[in-house]
């Protein structure tokens, strides 16, 4: 993507490419960062991304921390797709990276993944013509670790805290008082529980991105995380000696308050404050199926449904999946489709995992 363009038309347009993730609520310019809340792995992906209820692998450092309380071993996964393929631009493209540990000694999991969106190379011009005065690389990134532990049998809780780093547009001009770089921090909670009275049901919560405002230019107009809450169920409706089929609901809300002057309200007013707007029509609804062949496990196939209401983004769109596993390695893909006029229409996710000592 190489583009000329004006430093204040550089941040424009990557928040318009940014707003097309498909976990955010669809006021544009909700939030900063919104890459924070792409689905990061191929095989939940492929389940509409509804994982908060059940997930039993690495990326529970995404859709629920508190899940990694019930898993032993050590697993590490790598996630790689080109984001928003309608739009053609090869440099733009979205890489994940987790990995989970077991540690007796400390009686829990400790986890860790890092998040890099590249969004490509722009030319700079100034405001008095076309000269290009200079060029810079897009992109964002996020790292972070967790730790998740049982608060009794059936109750796992984790938590997660992040650095976040945002490069939109490096270059600024002596008309602004700052540039399209900044920084900040944020923080996970969630829980996980699994009744021993009911085999197979999960019950999840994950309140993710709390943190402080991002500031790219000064703090009055510093824009918010994309705080975010999800609620999942789980359920394993069959398993024998070669199969099983996994369900799974996930509804989740981005707890973000716009006010009428162009600020925003703190995370810690905005996850009451935002439900006055918009209510309840702004959660997003996703639901999920997986199936599995083998003894061990080796062959997956999923399907899955996002929705959103028609009053704030109305998107709607299936999800498809598969995956194998042979020994300690496995590989995933997800499909979305979306229709021939939606960014998102066609992204492909691939991962890679190799999971042992369970």
């Amino acid at each position: 993507m190489n583009t000329r363009i004006s430093m204040p038309t550089a941040i424009g347009l990557v928040a318009l490419l940014l707003a097309a993730t498909p976990d955010r609520a669809a006021a544009q310019g909700e939030s900063a960062v919104p890459f924070l809340l792409i689905a990061p792995t191929s095989r939940i992906a492929g389940m509409g991304e509804s994982g908060t209820g059940w997930v039993d692998d690495a990326s529970a450092i995404f859709y629920n921390p508190g899940a990694l309380a019930f898993l032993d071993g050590h697993e590490i996964s790598l996630t790689h797709t080109n984001w928003l393929p309608q739009f053609n631009l090869p440099d733009l493209f979205y890489d994940h990276l987790n990995y989970r540990q077991r540690i007796d000694a400390i009686g829990g999991t400790i986890s860790a993944s890092v998040t890099y969106l590249n969004l490509g190379e722009f030319n700079v011009t100034g405001s008095g013509g076309p000269e290009v005065i200079g060029t810079f690389k897009s992109y964002e990134y996020a790292i972070t670790a967790g730790y998740a532990t049982r608060v009794w049998e059936e109750f796992g809780l984790g938590v997660n805290l992040r650095f976040i780093h945002s490069a939109l547009s490096p270059i600024g001009t002596e008309q602004e008082q700052g540039n399209g770089i900044a920084s900040t921090v944020s923080a996970d909670i969630a829980i996980m529980y699994r009744p021993e009275a009911i085999e197979g049901l999960g019950v999840g919560l994950n309140l993710s991105n709390l943190g402080p405002k991002v500031t790219y230019v000064d703090a009055d107009q510093a824009d918010p995380l994309p705080t975010n809450l999800r609620f999942g169920l789980g359920y394993l409706l069959f398993k024998d000696d070669y199969n099983s089929l996994q369900l799974a609901f996930d509804a989740s809300r981005l707890l973000v308050k716009r006010n009428d002057d162009g600020t925003s309200d703190d995370f810690y007013e905005a996850i009451f404050s935002a439900w006055g707007d918009g209510g309840l029509a702004k959660v997003i609804y996703n639901v999920g199926a997986e199936y599995w062949y083998g003894n061990p496990r080796l062959i997956a196939l999923r399907i899955g449904y996002f929705y959103e209401s028609p009053q704030y983004g109305n998107r709607k769109f299936l999800t498809f999946g598969a995956g194998i596993r042979y020994d300690i390695y496995g590989f995933d893909f997800s499909y979305i489709s979306a229709g021939s006029d939606h960014p998102l229409s066609d992204t492909i996710r691939f991962s890679l995992l190799i999971g042992w000592g369970a």
